[in-house]
């Protein structure tokens, strides 16, 4: 058999390589890894032209980590440590996952990949999670996974991929779901009572986490989705 062609979308910035600094269209080699390890194909969807219209040549797709949303999207004003914006990967992705849901493309979401799929279904964001939780276990310092339990809700998509058992995954991220866009189930808690994981019942396979699953050894949510592939 072929392996599932999976779209993973990426970041453009700055990056230092060999003699060269400069723009460049980047994503962390774990997603890949894990792609490839699950039985995928892995493809690098750049937030340029109008990428929305390869979801028809897709089998999956991954939207992947980053920066902030502009908080414009769900109708707020910045809160001063929202930060990374990049306007230019929000109109990409937002067009992207419309696509996907409208064609029942089977989708993981991660990290900021979850928050779009919130945004774009009419929810909003905690735009900095210290000052709700009143710690910064979910992104402890620069470059530096907090390592956190969830637990997951019995009977739900996530709960047959992952088991019912708390599991502690890594975090990095200073925002997570404020309002819940209606469709969407949560479908996993942090202890503090953050949302960490959502689906969406009305898709054949939509599922989103808040935490880093590439950078876990557990590929199972990598496998399921090349499944529903």
């Amino acid at each position: 058999m072929s392996r599932p062609v999976i779209g993973i979308t990426c970041y453009v910035e700055t990056a230092r390589f060999t003699v060269w600094e400069m723009p460049t269209a980047l994503l962390p080699y774990m997603y890949v890894e894990q792609v490839v390890r699950a039985g995928g194909q892995p493809v690098l969807l750049p937030p340029a032209g109008d990428p929305a219209p390869l979801v028809g040549r897709l089998d999956g797709l991954i939207l992947a980590g980053g920066g902030d949303i502009d908080p414009s999207r769900y109708a707020a004003t910045p809160h001063d440590r929202t930060g990374y914006i990049r306007k230019f990967r929000d109109s990409a992705e937002f067009g992207v996952m419309g696509s996907a849901l409208e064609a029942g493309l089977p989708f993981l979401g991660i990290c900021r990949g979850l928050q779009v799929l919130n945004v774009t279904l009419g929810g909003s964001l905690h735009q900095h999670l210290p000052d709700v939780v009143g710690h910064e276990g979910h992104s402890p310092a620069p470059a530096t996974y907090g390592h956190l339990p969830v637990e997951i809700t019995p009977g739900t998509r996530l709960a047959k991929i992952l088991g019912t058992a708390p599991v502690t995954v890594p975090h990095y991220h200073h925002q997570a779901i404020d309002r819940l866009a209606p469709g969407l189930t949560p479908t996993a808690h942090s202890t503090d009572g953050t949302i960490e994981a959502v689906e969406l019942d009305t898709h054949p396979f939509a599922v989103a986490v808040q935490w880093h699953p590439e950078a876990a050894d557990d590929y199972a949510l990598f496998e399921a989705l090349v499944a529903a592939c």
